[in-house]
């Protein structure tokens, strides 16, 4: 219990003193609602209304393409996998690559053809494809939703189209679509092959794609993520961008131009690349604590709890790193027994402490083991 709460402590030092959301000096943003976040460590960096639920428009593909992604990377979908349009997947409206009944293309092109021009026939027929139908992809949508702790969400379609009986359900908050968004650059970082497209093209170069996010080419750094339209939820979208490894998430809603929506997420990530840097501890060398009666001499240590941290841009030059181990420790060892620390500073301001744990188990010497111990010391002439 004694070690838990040392190490619970320990991960609860000083932090960073980073401002407050809600006080970003001098940026003004449009629309509705809007987040800033950052991807590495789910920090928001500035909020405006961030969960009021309002209508999301295309903005829903994010978890459109999360859930398609996720069936990539866990070997359900491949990208060269054929997808047959059905009838209700042809006939969607508002954006689309035209599908008609029957025809058939890559999941790569379906997923690209979503995440550049917002392809609502696609989308329809990925999520068919996936889960047997669009109701039951929606069902699915909305559970992951949930355990990514999306609480001002619920879907009702994979479009975001507003034209249905229901559309008035379909709700999510700025705050909500930053998780996402943040949980698919993390998490599948290969979707910014996709939504870092200006321009392409689907069906052998008959089809063009131009991307409907114009911070893609106008934007440094810009690798997506999603815009949305509708007249009821006015211009939205989650828009990303790295760094010198920072990367940034701004999210706006309601809007009443794409001009002013661009405009919004551009303030938002100026702001964040001009006040904030990501630094990552990590140890310079191999660790290691003696242990006495041990069946090994030493045990390695490894950092617990030791991710990317957020600073004030100002300290990136000030950062340095002070470590502090046992002297030796007595056998049994258990992984994940708190060995030492790592100090975070900034000059002479602690900016955290991160535990260092015992990286594997060292079981204890038995009697036998120690007389073998003995008996070879002592025929190799040394004592124990």
């Amino acid at each position: 219990m004694k070690r838990a709460t040392g190490i619970l402590l320990a991960l609860l030092l000083t932090l960073p003193l980073l401002p407050h959301p809600a006080r970003a000096a001098g940026l003004e943003v449009a629309g509705k609602s809007a987040v800033l976040m950052d991807a590495a460590t789910g920090t928001v960096l500035y909020e405006s209304n961030p969960h009021d639920k309002l209508a999301p428009a295309s903005v829903t593909k994010v978890m459109t393409m999360l859930l398609i992604m996720e069936a990539v990377d866990s070997g359900k979908l491949s990208l060269d996998d054929t997808i047959t349009a059905s009838e209700a997947a042809a006939a969607k409206g508002g954006s689309q690559i035209y599908l008609k009944v029957g025809e058939t293309m890559t999941a790569r092109d379906m997923l690209k053809s979503i995440a550049v021009s917002s392809a609502n026939d696609c989308a329809c027929a990925m999520a068919e494809h996936l889960a047997g139908s669009e109701g039951a992809f929606v069902e699915q949508m909305n559970r992951r939703a949930g355990e990514l702790g999306m609480n001002d969400t619920h879907f009702v379609n994979c479009t975001g189209l507003d034209d249905g009986e229901d559309a008035a359900q379909h709700r999510t908050s700025a705050y909500d679509i930053a998780l996402m968004s943040r949980e698919l650059l993390v998490k599948h970082p290969g979707i910014k092959k996709f939504t870092s497209i200006w321009m392409d093209t689907v069906r052998n170069g008959a089809f063009g794609l131009s991307n409907t996010n114009k911070l893609i080419r106008f934007y440094n750094g810009a690798t997506g993520l999603k815009t949305g339209y509708t007249s009821g939820a006015g211009y939205c979208l989650s828009a990303t961008a790295e760094r010198e490894g920072l990367e940034l998430i701004a999210v706006v809603m309601g809007c009443e131009t794409s001009q002013k929506r661009a405009a919004a997420c551009k303030s938002m990530l100026d702001y964040g690349f001009a006040n904030f840097s990501l630094v990552s501890p990590g140890l310079e060398e191999d660790l290691r604590v003696p242990v006495t009666l041990g069946a090994a001499d030493s045990v390695p240590l490894t950092l617990a709890g030791g991710d990317s941290m957020l600073i004030d841009k100002g300290q990136k030059n000030l950062i340095s790193y002070e470590v502090a181990s046992e002297p030796s420790v007595k056998a049994p060892v258990a992984k994940g027994q708190a060995l030492g620390s790592l100090t975070v500073k900034a000059g002479d301001q602690v900016l955290k402490t991160i535990p260092l744990i015992a990286a594997s188990n060292v079981d204890r010497l038995t009697w036998g083991n120690l007389f073998l111990t003995v008996l070879r010391r002592a025929a190799m002439g040394k004592t124990p």
